[in-house]
């Protein structure tokens, strides 16, 4: 409901302003859309990688090294 108000509220602004800035709103409006997508594209890259398995053979893995083979500790 909300929404529908925000975009009908939107278009009667537009309706009122000179053809050049209604370019520009519209070349905004491509601008917000581009970024929301590749915002969606980074997350849903983000959840795939969690949830895959690929590395889970580094968890299963011994350590080789512990605190006793270090030369200097840093502190």
């Amino acid at each position: 409901m909300i929404r529908e108000a925000i975009i009908e509220r939107t278009i009667q602004i537009i309706n009122q302003l000179p053809e050049d800035k209604a370019l520009e709103i519209a070349d905004f409006a491509d601008f917000i859309i581009k970024k929301y997508e590749e915002q969606l594209l980074t997350d849903n890259i983000q959840k795939v990688v969690v949830e895959s398995e690929t590395f889970n053979f580094l968890n299963e893995e011994d350590s080789i090294y512990s605190v006793s083979d270090l030369k200097e500790r840093y502190q």
